[in-house]
């Protein structure tokens, strides 16, 4: 008996590693995407560009990033998770450093592109691994907890920038895409020590936690090739409906990342660096919902997922018709933080693909979700951008808060909907 509990606090320990080495790396990894937003301003100025076409650059990566993670849940399985990503991580540094060289349009944007393929060789599996390592009555937590360091990324990204910005003013915007790969690079040595693709490579045995039902699909999967979990995923509605969620999921994350830098620069008259550090309330409040809803979706709502996506959709519909009648700095970044948290349900998107796909498919099946929501977030960077110059920035504000109501709508028809996997 001794021995079982030696084992399992050993277990849990590893569990604990995979996700801190896992998160802390993710920590930086949003600085070889992000950045890209925070200085289009400068970038569209010394390249001779437009707003609108810097949004085209920066879609090329969501396209990319979006096609590449629907085949990269199921790449790494195949090539192994942690060199898979691996790979994704030092490709994403070198592309971002090259592009800081760049005077062409055009290259840029290819570079960016091969970028987010790069990029999306990560999240997925990372998730895919750590679902593999805590059971499903903590999986709120453990998603929860890795979504955490995916959101404060975001904030940390602009803290980078902004750093960048102050120790190399010289080099304006492409300051931005070389010394945030230097702390990438570094947070990289710890996930190489301590991430484990799954207990068996950690050293235990699998035979005592197997999943009965999980052996069972992954038989299945052996014997009925690759690509039969995409025939299986595609053939259930509830997997649909749950990625025309994730793609609006995608439009208002990305949305308001992108765009709202740029709206307190244009629209307020702020310097970069001003705009930069009113808009960081807003990732801020990202992250916080990262970790927030899918714990309260463990502990209070007793794993039913969908009422905290209702609360979210029609708080973020009201904050959205709200936010282009603000005209002080102080009341738009204490909005941009409600915001920031209820429009925040990725983090409660990836904990139903943990309950969908289980231990077999979970990979498999945050890779869709996700191209879901980056297919959604190359949407809006080439559609918002024709709005602003078009329409003006409020249309881009309620486009995002009428896209919420039907995430509401998409919610209530997903809710009693059952998946025979």
């Amino acid at each position: 008996m001794e021995n079982v509990k030696t084992a399992s606090k050993k277990m849990e320990k590893y569990a604990w590693l995979v996700l801190l080495s896992f998160g802390f790396m993710y920590l930086f990894f949003y600085n070889g995407r992000q950045n890209i937003n925070l200085v289009m301003t400068q970038m569209a100025e010394d390249l001779g560009s437009t707003t609108t076409a810097l949004g085209v650059v920066s879609s090329s990566l969501f396209w990319c990033y979006a096609f590449g993670q629907l085949i990269n849940g199921r790449l790494g399985a195949f090539f192994g998770y942690k060199r898979f990503m691996i790979i994704g991580v030092i490709a994403s540094a070198i592309l971002n450093v090259a592009i800081s060289f760049q005077h062409s349009i055009p290259v840029i944007a290819v570079l960016w592109g091969l970028n987010g393929f790069f990029q999306s060789m990560v999240w997925s599996n990372g998730l895919g691994v750590v679902n593999k390592w805590w059971p499903r009555e903590k999986r709120g937590f453990a998603t929860g907890l890795t979504t955490f360091f995916s959101g404060m990324a975001q904030v940390t990204t602009y803290l980078s920038v902004l750093l960048c910005l102050s120790l190399n003013p010289e080099w304006s915007w492409r300051a931005a895409f070389r010394y945030p790969m230097v702390p990438l690079m570094l947070s990289l040595i710890a996930f190489i020590l301590f991430f484990k693709n799954s207990p068996a490579d950690a050293g235990f045995s699998e035979e005592k936690r197997e999943d009965p039902a999980a052996a069972a699909l992954e038989k299945t999967i052996r014997e009925k090739g690759y690509f039969y979990p995409y025939k299986l995923l595609f053939s259930e509605p509830k997997v649909i409906v749950f990625c025309l969620i994730s793609a609006i999921a995608g439009i208002g994350r990305y949305g308001l990342l992108t765009w709202v830098p740029t709206y307190f620069m244009e629209q307020m008259g702020m310097a970069i660096k001003d705009g930069i550090f009113s808009s960081i309330l807003l990732p801020f409040g990202q992250a916080c919902a990262m970790f927030v809803f899918p714990i309260i979706t463990d502990k209070l709502l007793k794993g039913k997922r969908e009422p905290m996506l209702i609360i979210a959709s029609v708080v973020t519909f009201c904050g959205m018709m709200v936010f282009p009648f603000i005209k002080s700095q102080l009341g738009a970044s204490a909005m941009l933080f409600i915001l920031g948290v209820f429009a925040m349900v990725t983090g409660v998107i990836w904990t139903i693909a943990g309950d969908i796909g289980g231990k077999a498919l979970s990979s498999t099946v945050v890779g869709v979700f996700d191209w879901a929501v980056y297919m959604g977030a190359a949407v809006q960077a080439v559609m918002f951008g024709f709005v602003k110059d078009s329409f003006g920035w409020p249309a881009i504000f309620v486009i995002i808060g009428v896209l919420y109501i039907i995430l509401l709508v998409l919610t209530l028809i997903a809710r009693n909907m059952k998946t025979k996997i």
